[in-house]
């Protein structure tokens, strides 16, 4: 009996003398962890942290502190990582990393790194296609597919639609872009997004003129005000309806434009044919009133005093 209880004691210290080498051998990859955080190499330092966190819970009880260390060090050395693979464009290496890194800090109750790898998921993607929309092969597709998937994390993000409405716009796809711009307007970049809607339509407007659709080049004209005021869109809308013989209409366009742009290199033109358009509908007094304008231009000057005698004026 006394040879059983000696063996059993001869056990028992030798399971505490391995326990303790495990604990110390624990704790310097701990520490040689740490030490390779003040050198950000953070690899080493989380494949030390992870190696410590692995014997210390096999030790049990008395690796307790230790083993709380390790999953407060192993998410945050985790993000770094992944901020390093964003820095080096590695995109989608980063974005699985930082969902890694999600599911880390959950599972170890780190609340704080838990919440910086969700904000960075956006910030990936929107890296990833500016890298893309920017490099030399314009990769506008791409990038636009970032930019959806970056605002569908974060619905408020109104610059985030911005990018996406630029890009869809450089890929021709003009009414999903004038559908992200909206979206960018509802999240605070309004005026920014109503001046892009503004110009998709006046785009449309000039093409709809040269084409001679005169109806349709006014209604883009005016889908184009309601966004943004335009002098072009006034400009256009005049010349339209100027082509479907709606004098009055093509009047109001003109001297909307001539208010917007009263320097403008056509502004003398412009005023001319006003004053033309009046005397076309009869009101003579207006019709002075405009070829008085441009009586002194170098160019108009001589038709617009022809047509002030003509009409009795001095």
């Amino acid at each position: 009996m006394k040879k059983i209880i000696l063996a059993i004691a001869s056990l028992a210290i030798a399971a505490g003398v391995a326990s303790a080498q495990d604990m110390a051998q624990a704790t310097e990859l701990y520490n040689n962890g740490a030490t390779a955080i003040s050198m950000k190499n953070w690899t080493e330092a989380l494949d030390c942290f992870q190696k410590a966190l692995e014997m210390g819970t096999a030790i049990g009880e008395e690796a307790e502190e230790l083993v709380a260390n390790c999953k407060t060090a192993i998410p945050g050395v985790s993000l770094e990582i992944a901020k390093d693979l964003i820095k080096e464009n590695k995109f989608d290496e980063a974005f699985a990393k930082v969902d890694d890194v999600a599911k880390i800090a959950e599972e170890y109750g780190n609340e704080d790194v838990a919440l910086q790898a969700s904000k960075l998921r956006p910030e990936i993607l929107l890296r990833k296609g500016n890298f893309a929309e920017e490099g030399a092969d314009k990769d506008y597709a791409t990038a636009a597919d970032c930019y959806a998937k970056a605002y569908a994390i974060d619905t408020t993000a109104g610059k985030t639609a911005l990018r996406l409405g630029a890009a869809l716009k450089k890929l021709g796809k003009d009414a999903e872009a004038i559908e992200a711009f909206k979206h960018a307007g509802w999240n605070g970049e309004a005026d920014q997004a109503n001046k892009q809607i503004s110009t998709i339509y006046l785009q449309d407007a000039q093409v709809a003129l040269k084409a001679k659709k005169f109806a349709e080049a006014i209604t883009a004209s005016e889908k184009a005000n309601s966004f943004a005021e335009n002098a072009n869109a006034y400009l256009i809308a005049g010349q339209a309806a100027q082509g479907l013989k709606k004098n009055n209409d093509a009047i109001k366009n003109f001297e909307k434009y001539l208010e917007l742009k009263p320097t403008a290199s056509n502004a003398p033109g412009i005023t001319f044919t006003v004053a033309a358009l009046y005397q076309q509908n009869k009101n003579n007094a207006k019709a002075l009133e405009f070829y008085k304008k441009v009586q002194n231009d170098p160019k108009l000057g001589a038709q617009a005093k022809q047509q002030i005698t003509a009409l009795g004026g001095k």
